[in-house]
């Protein structure tokens, strides 16, 4: 415990800079970011870093990242996924198969995963900073309200198969803990919403957060590890760390909280 919280407020100490100054600084804090999601969900996949997938999987990610991206002056956005398709199930007869349809796929996904999740990082800090800091705040009171709620009143299985120590009471609890938090951050600084429409994202955002989480707990189960990675001692990796991020700030944006 105190080595994940001496982890948590060093990294809170480097990420709030570059989350209040914004600009390149930002963007560029972000691009490291999501390459090292993407590098730790290749490493559990066994995808080797130096080699050609994940070269052409870093490329699209970074142009998925970069800001107003639609496209270059001779192909279009859709176009140039569609060619990175291409170019990963060439790859897969170069290599005779060793590496497959199936590792193609994977990465496609995983880099519209990692790579959306992330430009939503961005975009919310370009809209506002309170927008930024009212999700950061919905996920921590989740994640607060589900252990201890869990811890106290737990009783019945979310998703054993998944995440063994999840439990109803404890979402619930998150839930609960989230929509506290969002009335006083409503009060203190409040949005141009009525109060039933921030209580109305901050239960989707509280759902979709513990969805995301165990979407990540789902893939370490599957492929037998307890952490996407080990950059953050007692902590893990980043997508450890962000997995309810890249659900809850793509969210927030489709369902017009954050314009």
């Amino acid at each position: 415990m105190k080595q994940r919280t001496i982890t948590a407020i060093v990294a809170i100490l480097i990420l709030l800079p570059f989350v209040i100054f914004g600009g390149w600084p930002f963007v560029t804090f972000v691009y490291i970011l999501a390459t090292i999601g993407l590098a730790e969900l290749m490493r559990m996949h066994q995808i080797n870093l130096v080699s050609l997938p994940f070269v052409l999987a870093a490329g699209l990610l970074w142009m998925i990242l970069f800001p107003y991206w639609s496209g270059t002056a001779w192909l279009t956005q859709t176009e140039i996924i569609m060619l990175f398709v291409l170019l990963l199930l060439s790859y897969t007869v170069l290599v005779k198969n060793k590496f497959t349809f199936d590792d193609a796929g994977f990465i496609l996904l995983s880099v519209l995963y990692v790579g959306t999740g992330f430009l939503f990082f961005i975009e919310t800090q370009k809209a506002g900073l309170d927008y930024l800091l009212f999700a950061l705040f919905i996920i921590w009171a989740t994640d607060t309200g589900a252990y201890l709620f869990g811890r106290k009143f737990g009783r019945r299985k979310l998703w054993p198969k998944i995440s063994p120590n999840k439990t109803v009471e404890g979402a619930l609890g998150g839930i609960l803990l989230a929509c506290i938090v969002a009335v006083f951050f409503q009060l203190i600084h409040p949005f141009s919403f009525s109060m039933a429409v921030v209580l109305g994202a901050t239960i989707l955002a509280s759902i979709f957060g513990q969805v995301g989480d165990l979407v990540e707990s789902a893939f370490k189960r599957h492929y037998g590890v307890k952490d996407s990675g080990k950059i953050l001692p007692g902590h893990g990796g980043i997508l450890d760390r962000f997995d309810s991020l890249l659900f809850v700030l793509p969210l927030l944006h489709f369902i017009n909280f954050i314009q």
